[in-house]
């Protein structure tokens, strides 16, 4: 049985940016960010994760997922307490 992340990414440079995303392998997902083949707003960036949460199952972990992006108190939380 796999298990799924979330995690939370910070950009290295320039504005002080955060992007919430899902997955089941964080290594390749932030690869993929890096290079600019992951989500449309972190394209021409690089990030650091700084936060992740472990998920047996993937309707969980995009619960949890939705939660920290609609969440501003709790992604600030994360952004303030982990960066």
């Amino acid at each position: 049985m796999n298990s799924f992340y979330i995690y939370v990414l910070k950009s290295i440079k320039g504005e002080n940016l955060t992007y919430v995303g899902y997955t089941n392998n964080i290594k390749k997902r932030l690869k993929l960010h890096n290079e600019g083949k992951g989500a449309k707003f972190t394209r021409g960036r690089k990030w650091k994760v700084i936060y992740k949460e472990k998920f047996m199952s993937r309707k969980k972990a995009m619960a949890r997922e939705y939660f920290i992006k609609k969440n501003r108190k709790a992604r600030n939380f994360i952004k303030n307490k982990f960066s």
